[in-house]
């Protein structure tokens, strides 16, 4: 499974490597990282003929996670259709509606449970 990240914070790499070490080391789960909306636009491009599964953060300078789900949902709707999670510090309803309004299959909320994380791209990994 290729999953991009994208989140303007630099810890979020190291974090995320640690956290699925295993799950890298066996080559169940590839990561890529972005640090703003545009670099994401850019490795989904690339990516594009691939199956994935994105993690973004909602607050980002320039293009927001939002404004990104927005682009991702117009621009890539051949298959396979990549997944969308939407991460925020800020739980609020409001940035919640609007994510799941613009097509976010999911709303994940920081600091990441990563136990509960694993737990939904269990059934993913298997697709």
């Amino acid at each position: 499974m290729n999953i991009l990240v994208v989140d303007d914070e630099s810890d979020v790499q190291p974090l995320f490597e640690q956290r699925f070490r295993r799950e890298i080391r066996s080559g169940e789960i590839r990561f890529t990282f972005a640090n703003s909306g545009e670099e994401a636009l850019e490795c989904l491009r690339k990516l594009a003929s691939e199956a994935v599964l994105i993690l973004s953060d909602i607050n980002m300078p320039g293009m927001s996670g939002l404004e990104l789900l927005r682009h991702i949902k117009d621009d890539f709707r051949q298959p396979p259709p990549p997944i969308v999670m939407m991460i925020t510090a800020y739980g609020d309803a409001q940035s919640y509606n609007q994510a799941m309004e613009l097509g976010a299959d999911d709303f994940l909320t920081k600091p990441l449970d990563f136990v509960e994380l694993k737990a939904k791209l269990k059934p993913l990994n298997n697709v």
